[in-house]
């Protein structure tokens, strides 16, 4: 076996990480249970080195290998401000707009994939990368980073009754039984002439549409919800449909809050 691999490149974990399969942990459990070809043939080497030109299947599933020399200022890492009525995926089957559409020609022919989900009718941060080992650290549970949002709901004059947010402050249970961890909730602005007040919540978990159920059981009415910020990463004034690049420090700060 490894006489038909060149000893340099990128060692076997890391390259199932970076294509996003799943993270290096995992990917030593795969190849220990026999789950991954090299060239044709099962491998148990958890230290085997990989050039481009081997052949790596892991699951029944083919794996494209990156450039064993391309290091992590090879990838693309973008934070886009999604907009309304735009879906999380790279392609949809009832032919509405996807977030890729909304990236520039200058990424065309890049796969290029979100990291998580922002609802059809949620808007704000949404990071965008073609770092497999980054992603699947950021979409994992052990790593889960804080993520800030901003929640306008409709109210009377008075806003949203304090033992509404006391309720998601000390942790509630939703409908289906789902129990949530506490949430951080400040209030930003009463806004009358909306009916409504803006407020500030920062989760530390990831349940599905966790804010729209949570207010759904408070009987709050939604009328915006913006992501404005995930670990050490802000929105700030990045206009909506309009994306950018991570800057160096971002980059860093990020990779560092999961341990990279």
């Amino acid at each position: 076996m490894a006489d038909k691999l060149e000893k340099t490149g990128v060692r076997i974990n890391k390259a199932i990480a970076r294509a996003g399969v799943c993270s290096r942990r995992r990917a030593d459990e795969l190849i220990l249970h026999g789950a991954v070809k090299v060239n044709g043939m099962v491998t148990r080497e958890r230290g085997l080195m990989l050039s481009p030109s081997d052949e790596l299947v892991v699951e029944d599933r083919r794996v494209e290998l990156r450039d064993s020399g391309s290091g992590a200022e090879n990838f693309i890492y973008i934070m886009l401000h999604k907009p309304v009525h735009v879906v999380c995926t790279a392609r949809d089957p009832e032919g509405r707009r996807t977030v890729l559409d909304l990236l520039r020609e200058k990424y065309a022919g890049r796969r290029i994939y979100p990291v998580g989900r922002l609802d059809y009718f949620s808007e704000g941060l949404l990071l965008l990368t073609d770092d497999g080992e980054l992603a699947a650290r950021l979409t994992h549970p052990r790593f889960h980073l804080p993520k800030r949002y901003e929640l306008l709901a409709r109210t009377g004059t008075s806003g949203i009754p304090e033992e509404i947010l006391n309720t998601m402050r000390n942790g509630m249970t939703l409908a289906e039984g789902d129990k949530l961890a506490p949430v951080e909730i400040r209030r930003l602005k009463l806004l009358p002439g909306r009916g409504g007040e803006l407020v500030e919540l920062t989760l530390y978990q990831g349940v599905n549409r966790q804010i729209r159920r949570m207010c759904r059981d408070a009987r709050l009415t939604v009328l915006r919800l913006t992501r404005v910020g995930e670990g050490p990463l802000a929105l700030g004034r990045l206009p909506k449909g309009r994306s950018r690049e991570l800057t160096a420090g971002e980059l860093a700060a990020l990779r560092a809050a999961v341990g990279l």
